[in-house]
């Protein structure tokens, strides 16, 4: 019988260099979308999928992910003598929104060594990892359209994404044959493909895994860039059986670059239910002021 699904990993160790000088100092994970950093994002999507045991992979430096979901005395005290009450609310959800557990990463050897980190907090119980670079706005959360799917079957299932042709390369594409309503069977998967593409499907960052692949990491040679790289593991739990993608509903964001950040925050500001309206009125006064000239 499969253990119950509860646990969830945030891979946070990263430099972020896509966004320097942005984050020289500033974990790329706190960077604001609107009104909230972009790892909060990730880890309301986990609580709304019923994972309730967070694991944040951290590396040094990075000690502000940690402090944004912690009490913060000295500050509600001054929000309460104040009589700021709006924003003592504020303040008071995200502190009691979820207990995190904190691993270090302690050398920068890739997102397979990051999961690998997070192996004695995970203990022998299958487990999500969300890459917070990659939002997915969506009405129904990405790794709980995934979880049904993992719930229905048992099996590893990954988050997968429709791309045009001459975007493959980007991504670590899969190979195999849709079997049901966004569901496709994985025979396996190829890293940026520089030639022809086994499909338009893409990888994204929301994964299902069993326990197995932390002993097929620990035996996972370093690939590219001196890595561990992580689709190496996956390429090996699909020779060990079945294997899913679930072509999930919803909107990616990278918001790990400048671009994917900057087109994440007109969608959500125009989303935001105090600045949706006004933010639409200013855009189309722009784009109405540069078609004039």
């Amino acid at each position: 019988m499969t253990s119950p699904l509860r646990t969830c990993v945030f891979p946070c160790a990263g430099f972020g260099t896509r966004f320097f000088p942005a984050t020289k100092v500033i974990p790329k994970e706190m960077l604001p979308l609107v009104d909230k950093p972009i790892l909060q994002y990730g880890i309301e999507e986990a609580r709304d999928s019923g994972l309730n045991k967070l694991v944040i992979v951290t590396s040094k430096g990075k000690d502000t992910i940690l402090d944004h979901f912690d009490r913060t005395s000295e500050l509600e005290r001054s929000l309460r003598e104040r009589g700021k009450n709006d924003l003592l609310a504020e303040v008071d959800v995200v502190s009691r929104m979820v207990d995190l557990i904190s691993v270090r990463q302690k050398e920068a050897l890739g997102l397979g060594h990051a999961v690998l980190t997070a192996k004695d907090a995970v203990g022998r119980e299958p487990f999500a990892v969300l890459l917070p670079d990659d939002v997915i706005l969506a009405e129904e959360a990405c790794l709980l359209q995934m979880r049904r799917v993992f719930e229905e079957t048992g099996r590893p299932v990954i988050a997968l994404m429709e791309v045009a042709p001459e975007e493959t390369s980007r991504y670590g594409i899969v190979a195999g044959e849709m079997v049901g309503n966004r569901k496709f069977k994985i025979s396996d998967m190829v890293e940026k493909p520089k030639a022809k593409a086994p499909s338009r499907y893409a990888i994204i960052g929301r994964y299902i895994l069993p326990p197995e692949v932390f002993a097929i990491l620990e035996r996972t040679e370093r690939g590219a860039g001196g890595e561990i790289q992580l689709t190496d593991a996956l390429r090996e739990l699909v020779k060990q059986g079945d294997f899913y993608g679930y072509v999930f509903d919803g909107r990616r964001y990278d918001a790990g670059e400048k671009l994917g950040y900057l087109k994440a925050t007109v969608d959500y500001a125009l989303r935001h239910p105090q600045l949706g309206a006004e933010f639409r009125a200013y855009l189309e006064s722009v784009l109405e002021t540069a078609a004039v000239s």
